[in-house]
């Protein structure tokens, strides 16, 4: 079908039947986010959150190093402004984004880490309206609101083992995840802006995003005040758990990256972000398998959730 046949899109965006490209990249991400995300849930009972992201960084640079290698790609000639905007969003997305969001799964699990995930766009959309003096008309505002409640209806769940301890980790799980939101966030914004001022293929953007991200992890780790522990943990004894880790960096820090960069580049920032965050619909048949309970309610939240994303977005 090469006609060329146009939808007009939200009064001023047209896209052709024929390229859907952004969208098909950004839908694969989310997928392959939160079958990594999964992963990481059950690895990381063995591995420290700031050693995991460093072991998944270091492998998706290896593996990207490897694809541009094979694509002969050559460095970018790329002016100081756009490459320092990478390197922040990716010592912000990645570095400090990641880490936290892999300390919120040992306490959450994965399905609710996915799905605090999903108030990145709304805090996106207020930091531009708070910092650009973007207006947000009474749809968006409804759509920030129903994602907000959807997010906190679930979370707040009540499971049938609730006690002290568990309510401390439930809100130190919270705490960790709005953090990996915000950071999120941040490093998404900072991203687009790199991709309007310059022109970079999304993998050099997610090889310069992730080195920077694993020199913030290694400054962190000899900083840490619990090293001397955390390194004493056996995890590199054991194969299974190694793979495991190699596996999830392979589907969700190397394609994962490079797919949302394409998506970035290819698609208006908002509906890329939309998309990426539609990952805890796919973790929830995950789940399922795996003998997990998963109620209506939860259910019910992350449609909401994702269905105030899609308000926010498309009718702003």
């Amino acid at each position: 079908m090469n006609s060329g046949a146009q939808f007009i899109f939200n009064n001023f965006l047209s896209f052709a039947l024929t390229d859907g490209k952004g969208e098909v990249a950004a839908l694969s991400a989310a997928c392959l986010w939160a079958v990594a995300s999964v992963v990481y849930g059950i690895v990381g009972q063995r591995i420290p959150p700031l050693h995991l992201n460093l072991i998944k960084g270091i492998v998706a640079i290896a593996l990207l190093l490897f694809t541009i290698s094979l694509s002969g790609e050559f460095f970018p000639n790329l002016a100081p402004l756009p490459l320092s905007l990478l390197l922040l969003s990716g010592a912000v997305g990645i570095g400090l984004g990641d880490t936290a969001f892999l300390a919120a799964i040992n306490y959450l699990g994965a399905r609710r880490v996915l799905l605090i995930g999903t108030l990145a766009p709304p805090m996106t959309a207020i930091a531009a309206t708070i910092l650009l003096q973007e207006q947000l008309n009474v749809s968006a505002w409804c759509g920030i609101l129903l994602t907000i409640l959807g997010v906190a209806w679930v979370v707040t769940e009540r499971v049938p083992s609730t006690s002290d301890s568990s309510t401390t980790h439930l809100w130190r799980g919270i705490s960790y995840g709005l953090l990996a939101a915000i950071t999120n966030a941040a490093g998404t914004v900072i991203s687009r802006v790199a991709f309007t001022t310059a022109n970079i293929s999304p993998l050099w953007a997610a090889l310069l995003r992730l080195s920077a991200a694993v020199l913030v992890i290694l400054v962190l780790v000899s900083f840490s005040q619990h090293r001397d522990r955390t390194l004493s943990y056996p995890y590199w004894r054991s194969q299974r758990v190694i793979l495991a880790s190699c596996f999830a960096a392979f589907c969700g820090t190397y394609l994962g990256i490079w797919l949302q960069q394409t998506a970035i580049k290819l698609t208006p920032v908002g509906i890329a972000s939309t998309l990426i965050q539609t990952s805890p619909l796919f973790v929830i048949p995950i789940a399922i398998y795996m003998g997990e309970k998963v109620s209506w309610r939860a259910i019910a939240g992350v449609i909401i959730a994702i269905a105030g994303i899609g308000l926010l977005f498309y009718f702003k």
